[in-house]
């Protein structure tokens, strides 16, 4: 076999500062794996998981430790079992698609089964000093109908007050990243629903979400950092209305797929979300946004740059990538 295997570090700046519960972005570090054989090159992007310590340096660790291998011809297969999901396995899992597209001659959309089209993406604000600044970010977000808020546990009620007055025409979905205890869930929600909040993300924090299992909510509440994998899914259907599949956490397309399948067939709601990541990793992302309820691609958004011939981005719809970028779109 003539495969192989090519891995790189990448550093795109962010255009401004973004602040989530806990943490603050200004330039997202990833890797990006290219796999080659025969003249073909599949390609995939990791991004990883902060929350998980899953950083870029870790994951070329990773992708190295099995170079032999990936070398050897390891199938998508037999990378889930030789790797737990993290955001190296996604590098080489959708690098691995990306190239079977490639050498089967089908689209990712034949291979998949899946019947694509454009798809209307969230625009995320995220944490500022005061309501005030959210509130003219989200006004001068006027060409997206649906907001995504990241709020912590300061003054949640009042930072969706100032948006809901600048936007009363948006629907509003907000993502605490953990960031709230139970107590101040219950005593926010029924406040959050008046203000037609449409969902909450993972407002507990992972491990500590037991709580949710007794919980009426008045709005669906969405787990993101509390779902990681399908071994995790029994837990979060006792405790969740909907699952956010991020691929860094799947640990790839494959396992993306899978997860979402089993979710819907529960009775879940899905949301595909990303960790801000390039076009390279919204493509196979794109895949999963087409079983979902709620779509956030906006990542390349924040970025500086982005992958020449990558997604396409008009105001809120999301569309394929040009021919040749990833799995055979278009």
């Amino acid at each position: 076999m003539n495969r192989k295997l090519s891995v790189h570090k990448t550093s795109w700046p962010m255009i401004a500062p973004f602040r989530i519960t806990g943490h603050v972005f200004e330039v997202i570090d990833m890797i990006e794996v290219e796999i080659s054989e025969s003249g073909n090159v599949g390609r995939g992007e990791g991004c990883g998981a902060y929350y998980l310590n899953d950083f870029a340096d870790g994951m070329l660790d990773q992708v190295e430790a099995l170079r032999r291998d990936i070398e050897g011809g390891l199938s998508r297969e037999d990378l889930q079992e030789v790797m737990s999901p993290c955001g190296a396995r996604n590098a080489l899992d959708c690098a691995l698609w990306d190239l079977e597209s490639q050498q089967s001659g089908k689209s990712i959309w034949e291979l998949t089964g899946i019947t694509p089209k454009d798809q209307r993406t969230v625009f995320t604000i995220g944490i500022e000093a005061t309501p005030e600044k959210m509130a003219e970010k989200a006004a001068r977000a006027d060409g997206y109908p649906i907001l995504k808020i990241k709020l912590d546990n300061e003054a949640p009620v009042e930072r969706i007050t100032a948006i809901r007055k600048a936007r009363p025409d948006a629907a509003l979905v907000i993502d605490a990243n953990q960031g709230f205890t139970l107590s101040q869930l219950e005593e926010v929600a029924p406040q959050l629903a008046d203000l037609g909040v449409a969902m909450i993300e993972q407002p507990l924090p992972r491990g500590d979400d037991a709580g949710l299992e007794d919980f009426k909510s008045p709005v669906p509440i969405c787990a993101d950092e509390s779902c990681l994998h399908r071994g995790e899914l029994p837990a979060a259907l006792e405790r969740y209305d909907m699952i956010n599949i991020k691929l860094d956490k799947t640990g790839g397309l494959t396992e993306g797929l899978a997860l979402a399948q089993e979710a819907l067939d529960a009775g879940k709601r899905l949301m595909v979300g990303n960790m801000v990541g390039t076009s390279l990793s919204m493509a196979p992302s794109f895949v999963v946004a087409q079983l979902c309820d709620y779509v956030d691609l906006d990542g390349p958004l924040n970025l500086k740059s982005d992958h020449l011939g990558g997604m396409s981005y008009k105001n809120s719809l999301v569309s394929q990538p040009s021919a040749g970028f990833w799995g055979g779109m278009r």
